[in-house]
């Protein structure tokens, strides 16, 4: 039975069965990477370029300039970074966790 709503895909390889997609939480993931790799191109953007003179789409009025505070290409890259790494410990969904020490397996202390 199909739920409305529901995006149907092709299925795994081999599979006879389609797989769906639930309500946008097979992305977080994707994104999370792209809004780092984002963060992290804007922080060195910002380390190259002192300032930028943004003009008015009309044409008419003054230009203005625009100075980045020293601490924002460190926090871009600190946090873009952070974001990384963050996406490449956190396992796919559906991936089994290893039991090893200190994970509650039997005969490990």
């Amino acid at each position: 039975m199909m739920v409305p709503g529901t995006i149907v895909v092709a299925g795994p390889r081999g599979s006879t069965e389609p797989s769906s997609i639930d309500g946008g939480t097979t992305m977080w993931r994707s994104f999370f990477l792209a809004a780092g790799i984002f963060a992290c191109v804007v922080g060195v953007e910002m380390l190259v370029v002192d300032s930028a003179v943004v003009m008015p789409v009309d044409g008419r009025g003054a230009p203005q300039t625009v100075t980045a505070p020293d601490w924002a290409p460190w926090t871009l890259l600190s946090v873009g970074a952070v974001t990384i790494l963050q996406f490449c410990t956190l396992q796919p969904k559906g991936a089994s966790v290893p039991q090893g020490r200190g994970q509650g397996a039997p005969g490990h202390w």
